[in-house]
């Protein structure tokens, strides 16, 4: 019988950090770029739903909203699998609440910093080594003039390791208790029981502390995580199949144009009767293709995108 759920859980994230300010504040200090003046010592929670001034308007919601006694708003957001526009959500997110710490009448001195602190499950910048990532209005050519506003955060939890962090105590052990506590754990590692922040996180994730609807609510995330991975990945995979198809395609038709344009060339002129056969090739082989793709089920928009061809040509196949 497991003894824990996992944190990276919606219903487990939001119980430790969404319900428990210390726990939050904790958690806040360790993770973000604060120096030892800028610490957080209060939050009050705010509704997760951003509602924006005009109804007609995108409203978004995160996981954990929240201001402290200066005024600076905090976002957290737990993200169990990656999608490209991930980054653009949290920067709209992350504006939207600069944006809206604004009432009509105030002056824009008034404004205080965002920070967007996302927790990834998944490896994302796979060229760069680093599992935290930190990004800022930085000018260009003299990194210390910066303009203070957004500060966007993104942990790559797949990526940490302790040692990296070994001059961050408090960092390592959340992190820990984010990548280690699962269902397959039975007893935590003394390091985490030690501390009385983690401990008492760890004791809200207990499978004890919840009942059986909330359990059920529980399994029903990590169904819908396995679908929503199995989705893109099937994406993934149909885009590459179909990038390829047509690279092939046009290699190709590049071949067959030349050989073409060669043999017209004798006749017509070398220029000519190449240029026209590669396009002739090239053609008739996107034609092939466009007709193989529709075959395997690919909808008219992406084979029109992907073979340059007419939609209406297309449609046509």
């Amino acid at each position: 019988m497991p003894k824990y759920l996992d944190p990276k859980a919606d219903l487990t994230f939001k119980k430790v950090f969404g319900e428990y300010p210390e726990l939050t504040i904790s958690f806040l200090n360790a993770l973000l770029p604060l120096k030892d003046d800028e610490q957080i010592t209060s939050v009050s929670y705010l509704t997760p739903e951003m509602m924006p001034d005009n109804p007609l308007r995108k409203y978004s919601i995160v996981d954990v909203r929240c201001t402290d006694a200066k005024g600076r708003v905090f976002l957290v957001e737990m993200q169990t699998v990656w999608s490209e526009e991930f980054k653009q959500r949290v920067l709209f997110n992350a504006s939207k609440a600069y944006v809206g710490q604004l009432k009509k009448g105030k002056k824009y001195e008034l404004l205080q910093p965002v920070y967007s602190l996302n927790l990834v499950n998944e490896v994302f910048e796979k060229d760069i080594d680093d599992a935290y990532h930190y990004y800022r209005l930085v000018h260009e050519k003299h990194s210390d003039r910066v303009i203070d506003g957004l500060h966007l955060v993104f942990v790559e939890l797949p990526k940490f390791k302790p040692q990296n962090f070994s001059d961050k105590r408090m960092l390592v052990l959340w992190l820990r208790f984010l990548t280690e506590i699962d269902e397959q754990v039975k007893e935590a590692a003394p390091e985490l029981l030690a501390d009385k922040d983690i401990n008492q996180a760890l004791e809200l994730v207990e499978i004890s502390a919840f009942d059986e609807v909330q359990l059920e609510a529980y399994e029903r995330f990590w169904d819908g995580v396995r679908v929503e991975k199995a989705i893109i990945d099937d994406r993934a995979r149909m885009m590459k199949q179909a990038k390829e198809m047509v690279g092939q395609a046009e290699e190709k038709g590049r071949a067959e144009g030349m050989a073409k344009g060669r043999a017209e060339g004798m006749a017509k002129g070398r220029a000519e009767g190449m240029a026209k056969g590669r396009a002739e090739g090239a053609q008739s082989e996107k034609l092939e293709t466009a007709k193989r793709m529709k075959a395997k089920g690919f909808d008219n928009q992406t084979i029109a995108d992907l073979t340059q061809l007419p939609l209406d040509e297309i449609e046509r196949l």
